[in-house]
């Protein structure tokens, strides 16, 4: 059986979905929790810790490739 780690920590939702997308697309599989409780009313899921990203240890570096691709200043987009 592979070893699942947890890779990263996402910021928000959209970084998760976009990530989520792009690991689909490829093939690599992943799994995203968040840290939303519904016993708390997701008082734990702030601004700097959305959730994070599990994936086998083998995949880990190419996910981080990815993630931080994604992330570069010049693929952001500045908001209207």
């Amino acid at each position: 059986m592979k070893t699942t780690v947890r890779i990263l920590v996402f910021k928000n939702e959209i970084e998760a979905t976009l990530l989520d997308e792009i690991l689909n697309e490829r093939g690599i599989p992943h799994m995203i929790r968040t840290f939303h409780d519904s016993a708390y009313d997701g008082m734990w899921q702030t601004d700097t810790a959305w959730g994070f990203l599990e994936a086998d240890e083998e995949n880990k570096e190419e996910i981080l490739k990815i993630y931080n691709e994604m992330s570069l200043p010049e693929n952001i987009i500045d908001p209207i």
